[in-house]
């Protein structure tokens, strides 16, 4: 259950917790079994496959998943960076990321380049094509993210996001 603050909503008159009612209610139409929404994981799950879902629609016309969009995300924002560094940035394994730089280099968007002051690093860039799909693929991502938070008002969505930041910066 998602608690809300008062103040959020008090000028609907919402109490700031769903109703068992409508709870029960939402299982008997999904067909979910009561005790499985109870559970943090399966809701995390299903909401991630549904999130899962609409990026991966909305970014296959650019040619790319979720996570090449990171790699792009994270080559895109500020100082050329080493293939280690963006690894880093990523939270993933070196060679994870030669395997993504890799495959968005056969598609145009980065193109690496040995570092100016180490040639034993290679610098990543984006392309004038990888600067272009970025900013158009984040888009159609911010986009998908918005039809998933739809159905939540605006505080809701918001404290969704804080809470979700909150747990990930905890790990």
């Amino acid at each position: 259950m998602l608690i809300v603050s008062d103040a959020d909503d008090q000028h609907r008159g919402y109490s700031g917790e769903v109703s068992s009612d409508v709870q029960d209610d939402q299982q008997a139409e999904s067909g979910t079994n009561p005790e499985l929404v109870k559970r943090l994981g399966y809701l995390l799950k299903h909401a991630q496959l549904r999130l899962f879902e609409l990026t991966t629609a909305a970014l296959e016309p650019f040619g790319l998943d979720g996570r090449q969009l990171a790699v792009l995300v994270v080559l895109g924002s500020g100082e050329p960076a080493s293939q280690q560094e963006a690894a880093r940035r990523l939270g993933i394994d070196r060679t994870t990321m030669v395997a993504f730089v890799d495959t968005l280099e056969r598609k145009g968007f980065v193109q690496r380049r040995p570092h100016a002051q180490d040639r034993r690093k290679n610098v990543v860039e984006l392309t004038r094509t990888g600067r272009d799909t970025l900013r158009r693929a984040s888009k159609a991502s911010d986009a998908a993210e918005q039809q998933f938070l739809a159905p939540l008002s605006a505080p809701l969505a918001r404290q969704l996001r804080e809470a979700l930041t909150t747990l990930v910066a905890a790990r």
